[in-house]
């Protein structure tokens, strides 16, 4: 008997231990690039596609299918990048020039962050939740280059994470949109 009373213990803890550890997305803010808070709050029963981005790397076309899928799937759906210019010094413009050139080039409607850091010492909280186990409870990842994607359920919790050549047409990915 006492075995079964250590044993439930244990099991209570444990749950326990993950609901107050388990945060979702939900509770990140975040500065636009058109100078308004970017509230995932706000997106609670939509999934959510977080991409960091860049406007002069090779990967920079998925802009175009980034925009047609937000498109595509308005209401269930929202995508928001995070320009970055921490590989290869693709985003070194302004935060205007960044927003001019995804609009002028791409129909970027989805929302936009200012710049932020992915990793190393000034990683933007969002992204050391997005990277660590510890802080969403389901995986690391580790940003190799533009265009890593996460992809979040409609409960806020990380549900995946892709890098950079899986588009935003990859079958892997729109089979998780279903």
């Amino acid at each position: 008997m006492k075995s079964i009373f250590i044993s439930l213990t244990f099991i209570l803890l444990a749950s326990f231990t993950n609901i107050t550890n388990n945060t979702t997305v939900h509770q990140f803010k975040v500065k636009g690039i058109d100078g308004k808070t970017i509230d995932f709050a706000t997106f609670k029963g939509k999934k959510v596609l977080i991409v960091n981005t860049a406007s002069a790397c090779g990967y920079t076309p998925q802009y175009e299918g980034l925009q047609k899928l937000y498109e595509k799937q308005k209401g269930k759906l929202v995508i928001v990048g995070f320009p970055c210019n921490q590989f290869g010094g693709q985003e070194s413009e302004s935060e205007n020039t960044i927003k001019e050139f995804c609009k002028k080039n791409y129909g970027v409607t989805f929302p936009l962050s200012v710049k932020i850091d992915v990793r190393g010492d000034n990683i933007a909280p969002i992204y050391k939740w997005l990277c660590s186990k510890t802080e969403n409870g389901v995986l690391d990842a580790t940003i190799k280059w533009n265009f890593n994607k996460f992809l979040i359920d409609e409960n806020g919790k990380l549900v995946a994470y892709f890098p950079s050549s899986v588009t935003p047409e990859s079958d892997e990915l729109l089979k998780l949109l279903k």
